[in-house]
């Protein structure tokens, strides 16, 4: 008998946490999510999508993922939901996964130019904007400075600023500031691990992936200096002053048993939005990762997609 491999330890341990490998298209096994390509934004980069085709004529639901995620990481529990229902795009943002990569210092405001820029090359806007943590002020932002490409509003784990509360506790601005410089220093040493997990895929390339080891890869794949800047763009984010203008049908699924973004601070990102409904869910800030967590958010986009029809 073989032994087992770590997802199935994993696996006896947490249950259904932790999903079985499936095989895809190209005859590997890997996590139950869409295979990817990469896409050139004129101008800006080359950057990594997901996607599902969906229904003949459906509406698309855009999925930007949370701070240190990528989008398989983010999404896996939601995408067979909403592509029986959706075409659904998903994207690397910036320094994450396979995301765009760039020496400018990293803003919000640029992954969602980013955004504006795929829409356009895809030609699939206006779109339902889905934004987990991080996510969710890059969607904000996207409708604040592409408003022709949004044409709804889902926000999952977020707020309209993170100032307070765990969050501020656990990341200062001074300590992520000086873990940025750190990084920017020294990212010309980056290259000897990065050829060294090269190496590592090569010689591993024959095996089935099980999800541990193909969720290692993709953290493997952030950027750290610009991971360490997008924290710092999230805590000194604040669309408080501009959130209530959102004039596009919005939903909120609320975690409730959030300690990072507390759930007063995304009942208040509600309570901003006009006509924003509210749909709660049973989990903390990594909500996505449990099986429950599809059905909410397939409801929150209905709810978004039916109003905005």
């Amino acid at each position: 008998m073989r032994p087992p491999t770590g997802s199935e330890v994993m696996r006896r341990f947490t249950g259904d946490l932790v999903p079985r490998a499936t095989r895809g298209p190209d005859g590997r096994y890997g996590p139950p999510i869409p295979v990817g390509r990469r896409v050139e934004l004129p101008g800006r980069g080359t950057t990594f999508v997901r996607e599902i085709e969906g229904p003949p004529g459906a509406p698309t639901v855009l999925l930007l993922h949370g701070w240190m995620a990528s989008a398989g990481l983010n999404w896996y529990r939601t995408f067979e939901a909403l592509g029986r229902e959706f075409h659904v795009v998903a994207p690397d943002l910036r320094g994450h996964g396979r995301g765009l990569r760039s020496r400018r210092h990293v803003r919000l405001a640029d992954s969602a130019d980013d955004i504006g820029v795929l829409l356009d090359v895809l030609g699939t806007g206006p779109v339902i904007t889905a934004g987990y943590s991080m996510g969710g002020p890059i969607a904000q932002l996207l409708w604040h400075r592409h408003p022709e490409q949004v044409s709804g509003l889902v926000f999952c784990a977020t707020s309209t600023q993170f100032r307070r509360g765990v969050a501020r506790d656990w990341f200062s601005d001074a300590w992520l500031g000086g873990l940025a410089g750190m990084a920017r220093v020294t990212e010309p040493l980056a290259f000897l691990p990065a050829a060294g997990a090269r190496l590592l895929r090569s010689a591993r390339a024959h095996r089935p992936a099980g999800f541990l080891e193909w969720a290692t890869e993709e953290v493997r794949r952030h950027d750290l200096r610009m991971l360490m800047e997008s924290a710092r763009a999230i805590m000194r984010y604040d669309a408080s002053s501009w959130i209530r203008e959102v004039d596009v049908p919005s939903s909120v699924v609320i975690t409730n048993r959030d300690l990072v973004v507390s759930p007063t601070a995304q009942s208040e990102l509600a309570a901003a939005i006009p006509g924003a409904s509210i749909i709660e869910h049973a989990g903390g800030h990594t909500a996505c990762s449990m099986p429950t967590f599809a059905m909410p958010m397939v409801d929150a986009c209905r709810d978004v997609a039916w109003r905005a029809a």
